[in-house]
């Protein structure tokens, strides 16, 4: 590398939060930069703040306050003496105004000329330039003409199915699919609303669907000197809601012709607009025509939350690529010196439950797996609020081969324990082994056609639902050494997502035994129960049980998550993995379980702004029906009727913030 730097990169302001902060920041201190951390109210204790060298808080906590205002961030800048700006992902990472911002401060900006952010980062006019420049792109309309006429009118001519998509932004938010035409103008609202709602804009393009692609991504890099190679592709086609969990590099169905054409066309792209720093261009595979065409689906001119995977398959640092070809460096590499050895996989690890809804909680026990890279600002008692996205952490495995890496992080992510709030690690682990995506053909509907039979995977067995209550029972102090009990302790466990508790009488024998008679079936079992020290956990409630249920070994980790009765988190290794929730009813009237009411009240799943009610007092609902919307975590989530019935009452208004479990809707039954 020269020892002569055009441009002074000393102090380094990341305008961003979590783990790509963090990611930044250790980047930046093996290369002797210092740095600043910038923090909303909410963000107070994040890791990201304490690991900078600087920290300045921005005050406020949405987003619109904090991580989106400009000049807050450029104020940072000032107060802090820092010279340079690296934007990391989401909030303004692809805001060409943030970045004239920055340079007419006169900083350096980590990332693409504004005016190539402008070209690219809108996807109208990025497909606009690719046609020009040959790069194939999908029928659709691009104009500025935002009518809902208009896009009827076009909807006609090109035909179905469509997908609807925001201008601005990515990350799955302002996405459609329509099949039938009666679908298009609720489409249209919807996108609009949460396009507007997520980037501040609301115009939309659409193109023709594509209904069994494949989602293929380019990494690009590009110096100043107007030198720009690719570094292979990923794989990103294992979504949920239009968002991606899954990401791996090379994909099972690029070979290397195809990877050359496909960079080839990523490079052109780019080059076209004048393109400087790291940047993905993604597109859609079609692998249903023999010839495997491929269509561009848009350009992100920033890091992409998945760079790990590249970074593990090449053996480079992106992030010191960009602040190197910031500071004015040319490319380390050329095309011909790029090697790509292996395989790699990163799961996005999220706050949220099998059925991807979106949870928010306190980490009350936390330990990372060996062997894997984990990039994440997780730790005990760090608190996931609704105000940010749901990811948590990425893991990424790389192995020789592709189902060694599948095995390494499948394995890591059962060792992985985080208890306190539901999270996605367990769906991801059964995802990675399901013989679909284990054989490589997982398409972009992977999880719309398998999310069931992935979610059966996850569906405890009985002795598992056995050693959950055992650990709950005897996580404080474990039965009995000595004196055997001449009693049998009647006990009744309430498990989240069961309509009728789990019963069963327990009887000491003495020496750390147990018998067990569980009353459903009258299945009689015999448990040996000892404690464990909790090695490399962060957690001062959290218990680990060694538990031999009939012969068979379990490890058993719980911890308290509060209320009354008292709720527990528990992960279970032993013939399989198990994850459950429950609450110990046992000195509780059945009738204040978690069920009682569930017929007559619709309650918060999550935290949320309610930004549409489509129900009042008297209406009749029909199973199925639309509610209203709940934004949560930068996405809308529409709720709805689970049967029929008429509403009592709305005692939620539009605007409102709801708590999860905070009753929205109080039903009577229909006359």
């Amino acid at each position: 590398m020269s020892s002569t730097l055009p441009n002074s990169v000393t102090r380094l302001l990341i305008a961003n939060r979590g783990e790509i902060a963090l990611r930044v920041i250790r980047t930046a201190r093996h290369m002797g930069i210092q740095t600043v951390a910038v923090y909303s109210d909410a963000d107070r204790d994040a890791l990201h703040v304490h690991e900078a060298d600087t920290s300045f808080a921005l005050s406020g906590t949405l987003s619109a306050d904090s991580y989106l205002r400009i000049d807050k961030l450029l104020a940072a800048a000032l107060a802090t003496g820092a010279d340079a700006v690296h934007p990391g992902y989401g909030f303004l990472s692809e805001n060409a105004d943030f970045a004239q911002a920055v340079i007419d401060a006169g900083l350096t900006w980590v990332g693409p000329p504004p005016a190539a952010i402008r070209a690219l980062g809108s996807k109208s006019a990025a497909k606009a330039l690719a046609l020009q420049h040959g790069v194939p792109c999908l029928p659709g309309y691009f104009g500025a003409d935002q009518s809902d006429a208009t896009f009827t009118a076009q909807a006609e001519q090109l035909g179905l199915p469509l997908m609807v998509k925001a201008v601005a932004g990515g990350g799955g938010r302002g996405m459609r699919l329509v099949t039938d035409m009666a679908q298009l103008l609720p489409a249209l609202h919807s996108a609009r609303s949460e396009a507007l709602a997520g980037f501040g804009n609301g115009d939309l393009l659409m193109e023709r669907a594509l209904l069994r692609p494949r989602h293929i991504e380019v990494q690009i890099m590009a110096d100043t000197q107007g030198h720009c190679i690719h570094l292979g592709e990923r794989d990103c086609s294992v979504q949920r809601r239009h968002q991606k969990i899954i990401e791996e590099s090379p994909s099972p169905a690029v070979s290397a012709a195809l990877r050359e054409q496909l960079g080839q066309a990523a490079i052109a792209l780019a080059q076209s607009a004048g393109y400087v720093g790291a940047g993905t261009v993604e597109f859609l595979l079609d692998e249903a025509q023999a010839d495997k065409p491929f269509y561009l689906m848009e350009m992100n001119t920033r890091l992409q939350v998945e760079h790990p995977v590249t970074e593990m398959l090449t053996g480079l640092d992106l992030v010191e690529w960009q602040l190197r070809i910031a500071r004015g460096e040319p490319l380390p590499l050329a095309q011909a010196d790029v090697r790509m050895q292996g395989h790699a996989i990163e799961v996005r690890l999220c706050a949220e439950d099998e059925h991807f809804t979106p949870q928010t909680g306190t980490v009350l026990a936390f330990a990372e797996p060996t062997g894997l890279r984990f990039d994440h600002a997780l730790h005990a008692r760090a608190v996931v609020t609704p105000h940010y996205d749901s990811m948590l952490g990425k893991l990424i495995a790389h192995a020789p081969t592709r189902l060694e890496a599948i095995e390494r992080l499948s394995a890591g992510l059962q060792r992985t324990t985080l208890l306190g709030l539901p999270t996605n690690r367990a769906f991801l682990a059964a995802c990675l082994q399901h013989p679909v995506f284990c054989v490589g053909d997982a398409l972009i509907p992977f999880l719309a056609e398998q999310a069931d039979t992935v979610r059966e995977r996850l569906q405890a067995s009985a002795d598992a639902h056995t050693v959950a209550a055992l650990a709950v029972l005897y996580a404080q102090n474990p039965p009995a050494q000595h004196m055997a009990s001449p009693f049998a302790r009647p006990v009744r466990m309430g498990f989240s997502g069961q309509a009728n508790a789990w019963q069963a009488a327990v009887h000491e024998l003495g020496h750390g035994l147990v018998r067990v008679r569980v009353h459903q079936g009258d299945d009689t079992h015999t448990a040996q129960i000892q404690h464990a020290p909790n090695k490399h956990t962060s957690g001062s409630h959290h218990h680990t049980l060694l538990i031999t249920l009939n012969g068979v070994h379990w490890q058993a980790q719980a911890v308290n998550t509060g209320g009354t009765p008292a709720r527990w988190h528990v992960q279970m290794q032993g013939p399989h993995h198990a994850e459950l929730w429950l609450s110990d009813q046992s000195h509780s009237a059945p009738a204040s379980g978690p069920n009682a009411q569930a017929a007559t009240m619709l309650r918060a799943p999550f935290n949320g702004k309610l930004i549409a009610l489509h129900v009042r007092e008297g209406d009749s609902v029909k199973q199925g029906d639309a509610l209203l919307v709940i934004e949560s975590m930068k996405l809308e989530h529409t709720l709805t009727a689970t049967r029929d019935a008429v509403v009592h009452s709305v005692p939620v208004s539009t605007g409102q913030q709801v708590s999860p479990g905070q009753v929205l809707v109080q039903w009577k039954d229909a006359a």
